[in-house]
């Protein structure tokens, strides 16, 4: 048996967290009363849990999922950029800074940046990449691939 030191065994999560995780997951909102009930303990003890992984960041925040067509946006494409390489934090944060992507990762393989746009139609996509993202000085390449369909989220 290997020996863990305290702060491994405080965050270490249980399979109680997980259930509790993974319920939370389906549905944000879901209350702790709810919560309690579907796993058999009382409201307090999950409350606890829950703050306990937010203190600990396991949970980061609480929010919600927009399906992007019911506000009209039609197109939503993934886009990887290559930069300059002594300009990628530079130009990730930048990429940040725009409402209309809607996630920013560095990444290895076959581009430095994978970006989630979220545009109109394919023109307003177009105008995207063009007038912000491609102007964005160190960016080398940027390749978008519209989604068809979300199969998972």
């Amino acid at each position: 048996m290997t020996k863990i030191n305290e702060k491994e065994r405080k965050n270490r999560v249980n399979n109680t967290d997980l259930a509790i995780l993974k319920l939370l997951q389906e549905d944000a909102s879901m209350p702790f009363t709810e919560i309690a009930r579907r796993l058999r303990m009382s409201e307090s003890t999950v409350r606890k849990r829950v703050e306990k992984l937010r203190q600990e960041s396991v949970i980061k925040k609480f929010t919600i999922i927009i399906e992007p067509s019911k506000i009209g946006l039609n197109t939503i494409a993934i886009v990887g950029l290559d930069a300059e390489p002594s300009k990628l934090l530079e130009v990730s944060q930048k990429l940040c800074e725009f409402t209309e992507i809607k996630y920013v990762a560095t990444s290895t393989g076959d581009h430095m940046i994978m970006t989630e746009i979220w545009a109109r139609d394919t023109k307003d996509l177009a105008k995207i990449i063009s007038e912000k993202i491609g102007v964005i000085d160190g960016v080398k390449k940027v390749c978008p691939a519209i989604i068809l369909e979300k199969l998972k989220e």
